[in-house]
């Protein structure tokens, strides 16, 4: 019998189910290469630690993924064919079954990209399920009820919003803002006010150490390094978590739209279930400081984040090859 795994192809991260092991691989989807001859050097955790500090002339770094869908064909292929050998094993004779999640909002041709690239990275057969449904799945949400259900997940390029009921998406936004667009305008707010370049895994420990949707009793500063723009020399400088949250207000406020948006599309029977069940908040962005009290501030609705936002959507692609006969009509296949 084919091995069966579920890939959760991310903007930031890759993350692999394997069907009676769960997760066993988790690292960054970034791949550094040769700039003379094209040939991978490294991937994922080892290709990360160069992002920033890699020779211009001979390493090119850089991510296939962009905003949840495919940016570079070649190298996304060669990325999923070295997570699925080290998640199957380089010698294994029969190839593995792939079940791999794209946004709900991809179109016809991103979504045969996405097969495509599974199939000649070496799966036998290629399902991609939705993101929505694979982090309600992977959140545990009863999917299977006739009931409303809705779903926040914000990955590292998108965010989707859905409510889902018997096996499918009811409604559903899918937007192009995730946690690299909260590391961009953090960047960009530390760049016009104190005249400093970082980089983006600065802006990213930054977000991780003191971000916050809201502003918070305890407003904690952090040094932060990087060059300075007039001089040119390195600076350290000292910023509040007040100013982070002023700095992502614009990327928060787009999802506060999807939300609502959502929300407004919702047939009135399920969002009186979603009224008593609340929303539930999937992926890296579900971590960002007081979220989920801002969302339920602004929409009235309560809202949760999942016992394990940032494996949701790999456990859930993972769990939906084990109930193919049940979500068949759910997704697409080859």
């Amino acid at each position: 019998m084919p091995k069966q795994i579920g890939i959760d192809l991310g903007t930031a991260n890759v993350l692999v189910f394997v069907r009676g092991r769960g997760i066993v691989i988790n690292e960054p989807s970034v791949v550094a290469i040769s700039a003379k001859d094209g040939k991978v050097k490294a991937v994922g955790l080892e290709a990360r630690d160069m992002l920033g500090r890699e020779p211009r002339d001979t390493i090119e770094v850089v991510r296939p993924m962009r905003d949840g869908v495919i940016a570079d064909y070649v190298v996304t292929q060669k990325m999923l064919e070295y997570f699925i050998n080290k998640a199957v094993g380089r010698f294994s004779l029969i190839r593995p079954d792939v079940m791999i999640c794209v946004p709900a909002g991809v179109t016809g041709v991103e979504r045969r990209a996405v097969r495509e690239s599974a199939l000649n990275a070496g799966a036998r057969r290629a399902y991609l399920i939705s993101e929505p449904l694979a982090a309600a799945i992977g959140a545990r949400i009863p999917v299977a009820d006739p009931s409303g259900n809705m779903i926040i997940d914000i990955g590292g390029g998108t965010t989707e919003v859905a409510v889902i009921s018997l096996n499918g998406i009811v409604v559903a936004r899918s937007l192009r803002v995730g946690g690299s667009k909260f590391d961009d305008a953090i960047s960009n707010y530390i760049k016009r006010k104190y005249n400093l370049r970082i980089g983006e895994r600065t802006a990213e420990e930054v977000k991780i150490a003191i971000g916050s949707a809201m502003p918070m009793d305890d407003d904690q500063v952090m040094e932060v390094r990087g060059r300075d723009e007039v001089a040119g020399l390195p600076r350290t400088i000292q910023i509040r978590a007040s100013e982070i949250t002023d700095a992502i207000t614009e990327p928060l406020e787009a999802i506060i739209g999807a939300v609502r948006a959502v929300l407004e599309d919702t047939p009135p029977e399920l969002s009186s279930d979603i009224i008593d069940k609340g929303m539930i908040l999937t992926g890296g962005g579900a971590l960002l400081r007081q979220l989920p009290e801002l969302l339920t501030e602004v929409t009235g609705v309560p809202c949760y984040v999942a016992d394990d936002p940032l494996s949701a959507v790999a456990i859930g692609t993972g769990l939906a090859l084990e109930h193919m006969d049940i979500l068949r009509d759910s997704l697409e296949d080859r």
